[in-house]
């Protein structure tokens, strides 16, 4: 099988940022967004979706993490998309629900080469150290557009903001973990249309 690699280097005004992805590694992580709580949960992504990725981000952080957040996103999808390439062999749909602790999250995803993302999480908690909690929804709405999937994020229970948005990122990266992976009996790509 080919590598399922990218690079993606996505320079702005705003951020400079450098990915190297694997989605056939084993959850190695290097990540530095500067921001903390956002550097936690992409390693979650890593680990959980058991994706070797390399995150280093540099930007406007003297204004907020608006843009680190969401350009981060921008780039992931990105990556994701480059690393999949035609989708050959792909089981192409994945679901997970993760609980933790009182919060449990489902997370549904299609390669379906539509970006699109609906996301129902509550955020009683505005901030988590310099994350602002309501870019959750701007980065997963930035790799779903970049990536061309549809994501669900659905929370079916949880009060702690760290608890459901921890719920979530494991969540995504499980499905993700699913959806990617090939499956021998699929041939070509997954798609009544031939392509995706």
């Amino acid at each position: 099988m080919t590598a399922r690699t990218a690079t993606i280097a996505r320079k702005t005004n705003e951020t400079d940022i450098q990915i190297e992805l694997d989605v056939d590694g084993s959850g190695v992580w290097d990540i530095a967004t500067g921001v903390g709580f956002f550097d936690h949960m992409l390693t979650h992504i890593a680990r959980h979706g058991l994706m070797d990725l390399k995150v280093h981000c540099a930007g406007d952080l003297h204004i907020d993490d608006h843009h680190t957040v969401e350009d981060v996103g921008i780039a992931l999808g990105k990556a994701l998309d480059a690393a999949l390439g035609d989708r050959r062999g792909i089981t192409r749909v994945g679901n997970c629900a993760v609980p933790m602790d009182e919060a449990l999250v489902q997370c549904c995803i299609d390669i379906s080469g539509r970006g699109f993302l609906v996301c129902d999480l509550t955020y009683p908690t505005p901030k988590l150290g310099d994350y602002t909690t309501e870019m959750t929804p701007e980065f997963f709405r930035a790799v779903a557009a970049n990536a061309g999937w549809t994501v669900h994020l659905r929370q079916l229970a949880g009060d702690n903001t760290h608890h459901i948005i921890e719920s979530a990122f494991k969540a995504f990266a499980r499905a993700a973990l699913e959806a990617m992976r090939v499956d021998p009996r699929v041939t070509g790509v997954p798609s009544t249309k031939g392509t995706l």
